[in-house]
């Protein structure tokens, strides 16, 4: 973890990024998603790297045994203060890095939830030591869900926000555009932090790698992600994200489905 991104994340901007305002399209659409591929509940599901535990909290309510890890304490202890707030769903939160979940045995869960971890592991040994994690503790024919931010995204979202005219950004989105290596020294405001942006068969190789097997690459959020039009056309921007799926790097977003 390096200093700009403790920094960003110490603020506390995670709790309330995905619901503020109403559910945010990256949630609705991941959910979208997992609900295509997840077992049923009570199926029992890590969600590594879960953050303040948006997710594993409507996990829970939906009937899943959720464990959340993050490596992150202000995460952990958010989370925990979710599932206290909701004593007929609970989930358990714990620190723990995505690289080492020694904590849980071999073939433990039915799935493994990765919304987060791959794009701030800025080297690619690390993700894929991630992944084996996953791979590990996931049953055979289990599910891997990992997500990875588009290479193209800061191109694409600095040109619609106007960040292109800084020559600061310019010079972000040209080293994103080259290596994937995303930096934000000086923690801007809306300039995201410390990251690596994958290209989709890039993604693919490495949970290949980590031995699993790739089903599906599909876009999160789709070309209505980038504008400002959600929710007031919430149907059509849904729309559009389905119709874009097979061409993931339009998204900000990209998961892809594995199992074991």
């Amino acid at each position: 973890m390096d200093e700009a991104f403790l920094q960003h994340y110490s603020l506390g901007i995670e709790r309330d990024r995905l619901s503020a305002g109403g559910d945010h399209l990256e949630l609705v659409r991941t959910f979208d998603l997992l609900a295509e591929i997840l077992p049923p509940p009570p199926a029992r599901l890590l969600d590594v790297g879960g953050g303040p535990g948006v997710y594993a909290a409507q996990l829970a309510r939906a009937g899943y045994d959720v464990q959340l890890v993050d490596v992150l304490p202000l995460h952990v202890e958010q989370a925990r203060e979710l599932a206290a707030a909701q004593p007929e769903a609970p989930f358990g939160a714990d620190v723990a890095d995505a690289r080492d979940l020694s904590a849980f045995a071999d073939e433990s869960v039915d799935a493994v939830l990765l919304l987060g971890p791959l794009y701030h592991l800025t080297e690619r040994d690390d993700r894929v030591r991630a992944l084996a994690e996953a791979r590990r503790v996931v049953r055979t024919r289990g599910v891997v869900a990992s997500v990875a931010i588009s290479r193209l995204a800061s191109l694409l979202d600095g040109t619609v926000r106007g960040y292109l005219d800084d020559p600061r950004f310019a010079a972000i989105v040209e080293r994103d555009l080259r290596d994937g290596q995303h930096r934000n020294p000086e923690n801007v405001e809306g300039w995201f932090t410390t990251a690596y942006f994958h290209l989709p068969a890039e993604l693919c190789a490495e949970v290949e790698e980590a031995g699993l097997s790739v089903e599906r690459l599909a876009g999160v959020e789709g070309p209505g992600g980038w504008l400002d039009r959600w929710p007031e056309q919430r149907e059509l921007v849904l729309l559009a994200a389905r119709l874009a799926e097979n061409v993931p790097a339009m998204s900000a977003h990209m998961l892809c489905v594995a199992r074991r």
